[in-house]
């Protein structure tokens, strides 16, 4: 016995065009929306939050001492973080603070010098005045006495005392001049000496003032307010100088750094609207404007820039690092946190 063949009702058949008409109408509806917001916006999902990450460094060695910030915390800019035992540190102080004095006492004792100095000086001066005038009275008294000698008007022994003394007088003369170098020469090296006093006290007070300046840096401050991350530092480690602590991210500016494709970015220009919608936030509404531009391709600034001069040169659609920023920004500090991914879409036309 044959099946009996199901006749389609009259109500299915009116149904069936007309599902199909609204199907097609809302595809084609749909397909239109997409090709205006295409032709009207340019979008990528290639976007993240940015914000500044400012590190925290020790600018000096030494044990920390205390240290009780937890993790993600917040803090304000100035705030003493971490402090480094500082007993080394001031004894650094009281240490160059010593060798100023003594610095300073040489220079005392250099400058005292002169005035000694400066009186043998006039004296050996006073001195050389003297024998000359007793040298020319002794010339002309051995003069005198040759005469007389020769016409024997006075003895030999006579005649020998007047050599005697007018050889003294020159002996004298000699001795004074030499007293009066000797004393210059003093003058110049005690002069040099407190020359050299001050030298070392400006040096001694460069070190005091070093040695002040790293006993400051025993409180590790604050460079920046916002939430520290991760610290992994405890009371009683050693820490060297330079060495990296943790960061502060900063939350007084938060923008998007967006990666358009290069073929995106005809059309857009700075202070075009953004749309943005944050994955973990898709409800809010929140948009933005374009700040600038990168002058290069996110692949010129990776480790590894690619040699496009090789044989093997295969063509790859390069991405433009665009910045935008947030509008109201300070409005959603609670929401906004760097590395967050987005989406943007920019109104180009």
């Amino acid at each position: 016995m044959e099946p009996e063949e199901k006749i389609p009702s009259p109500t299915s058949k009116v149904l069936k065009p007309i599902l199909i008409g609204v199907a097609v109408i809302v595809l084609g509806y749909i397909a239109f929306t997409k090709i205006g917001h295409a032709l009207k916006y340019e979008d990528t999902d290639n976007a993240q939050i940015e914000s500044n990450s400012v590190p925290v460094l020790s600018r000096v060695s030494g044990y920390i001492s205390d240290f009780k910030l937890l993790d993600y915390q917040q803090v304000k800019k100035g705030d003493t973080i971490a402090v480094i035992d500082d007993r080394e540190y001031l004894l650094a102080v009281k240490q160059a603070e010593a060798d100023l004095l003594a610095a300073q006492a040489d220079l005392t004792s250099a400058e005292s010098k002169l005035p000694t100095i400066g009186s043998d000086k006039d004296v050996a001066a006073a001195d050389i005045s003297v024998e000359e005038v007793t040298l020319q009275q002794a010339k002309r008294d051995i003069a005198r006495d040759e005469s007389l000698f020769k016409e024997g008007s006075i003895t030999q022994r006579q005649y020998e005392r007047s050599r005697s003394s007018y050889q003294t007088a020159v002996q004298m003369l000699v001795s004074n001049k030499s007293k009066l170098k000797q004393a210059g020469m003093q003058t110049g090296s005690a002069k040099a000496q407190i020359q050299r006093s001050k030298a070392t006290i400006g040096a001694k007070e460069i070190a005091l003032d070093q040695a002040r300046l790293n006993l400051t840096y025993t409180k590790i401050i604050a460079p920046a307010s916002g939430k520290v991350g991760k610290t992994n530092l405890k009371t009683g480690q050693f820490v060297q100088q330079g060495q990296q602590l943790f960061s502060v991210v900063s939350n007084d500016r938060y923008w998007i750094v967006a990666n358009f494709k290069e073929t995106q970015i005809e059309y857009m220009k700075v202070g075009q609207t953004v749309k943005i919608v944050i994955d973990g936030y898709p409800d809010q509404d929140i948009t933005g404007k374009i700040a600038g531009f990168s002058d290069a391709t996110g692949a010129k600034f990776s480790l590894l820039p690619p040699d496009n001069s090789t044989g093997n040169f295969v063509k790859v659609t390069q991405r433009v690092p665009v910045t935008i920023t947030i509008d109201k920004a300070e409005t959603l500090k609670d929401i906004l946190k760097a590395g967050l991914s987005v989406d943007v879409d920019v109104k180009v036309k």
